[in-house]
């Protein structure tokens, strides 16, 4: 599918690496539904983007909320042809610490946004793709992008929550595949490495030092933009479907 007058629905768009793909789908003549719970944020990154952009704020794993936002890009841009799902949230606990077992309402929380959440979303923008007129001749209709984590393969302590939730989107990819192909829509995952988020870049060293090194090449932390590559290659590669991308530079992160 050529990105080129696609219309592409965005969850994490107000910022990091939501906000990076934005960019490079509208730059390839996409037109872009920002989606995030920030309210200004999404606001003022879709103001960027002029009339090629239209944005909604709320919860990913709220149905009705997202049913909105699909509905302001039907009637903003008629349908939506790729939906690239990088909202998420961390939270770090031990499943038993000094203060006793995790409790169950903060692992709920982080399966909430980001497994259900992404879940929600896709299962709402397939309902939409499916009715597209196919765009190839191999009949494609959509694609689907959803953003995994390293931490669904090297979950590091305290990450109990955050690895379920991320594990759960890897393993979902080929049976949601499965399911859509008579629909003609793809759908895979990118499981980023350490990024240069806002978050990252306001580290200071003795946070960020210890992460590239033990990157393999190149020694560095990864651009948003290279996120946005890799989703503008598994939109324009056809034959890419019910697979987990890892893009993190060779880390394999140590237990702690």
């Amino acid at each position: 599918m050529k990105l080129d007058g696609k219309t592409a629905l965005i969850t994490g768009g107000a910022s990091g690496l939501g906000l990076a793909t934005a960019r490079r789908f509208v730059q390839d003549g996409a037109r872009v539904l920002l989606f995030d719970l920030n309210a200004d944020g999404v606001a003022a990154a879709a103001a960027e983007f002029g009339d090629a952009a239209a944005f909604h704020h709320g919860d990913v794993a709220d149905e009705n909320a997202v049913k909105e936002a699909i509905a302001i890009a039907q009637k903003r841009f008629g349908t939506i042809h790729i939906n690239v799902n990088s909202a998420g949230i961390g939270g770090a606990a031990r499943t038993v610490g000094r203060e006793g077992a995790m409790p169950l309402a903060k692992f709920e929380h982080i399966v909430r946004v980001n497994l259900i959440g992404t879940f929600n979303v896709l299962r709402l923008c397939a309902e939409v793709m499916q009715l597209n007129d196919p765009t190839t001749d191999d009949g494609e209709r959509g694609v689907i992008i959803n953003v995994a984590s390293i931490a669904a393969f090297d979950g590091q302590t305290g990450q109990a929550g955050y690895a379920a939730s991320k594990g759960g989107i890897v393993s979902m990819t080929l049976p949601i595949a499965r399911d859509l192909a008579k629909r003609g829509i793809r759908i895979n995952t990118i499981a980023p490495g350490i990024f240069e988020t806002p978050l990252l870049a306001a580290a200071p060293d003795e946070v960020r030092e210890p992460l590239i090194a033990i990157t393999q090449f190149p020694k560095r932390l990864g651009n948003p933009e290279e996120f946005a590559e890799e989703a503008a290659h598994i939109v324009n590669c056809a034959y890419l479907n019910g697979e987990t991308i890892r893009l993190d530079a060779g880390i394999r992160m140590p237990a702690i």
